[in-house]
């Protein structure tokens, strides 16, 4: 006779990530990696997966620095 494994319960179910704390509107962060690694920029906009973060205006050309960062990517600086 063969082993048969419970499944119930698991049908339909989604593996769901462990949860990351996102930062909030206004908050410091600092990215981990990137472009911006080691740059503390303000978040504007809060996403499911990442955040939009301002880096202020690049001192050459006048552009705003602005940048999308996965949730797993940055750290929340301490105020």
């Amino acid at each position: 006779m063969m082993d048969v494994e419970n499944t119930q319960g698991t049908q339909g179910t989604e593996e769901q990530a462990p949860k990351v704390k996102a930062a909030k509107v206004g908050d410091t962060i600092q990215p981990k990696k990137g472009d911006y690694k080691g740059f503390k920029g303000i978040v504007m906009v809060v996403r499911d997966n990442s955040v939009i973060v301002d880096f202020g205006k690049d001192a050459e050309t006048g552009e705003s620095m602005k940048t999308v960062v996965n949730h797993k990517n940055y750290k929340i600086v301490k105020k």
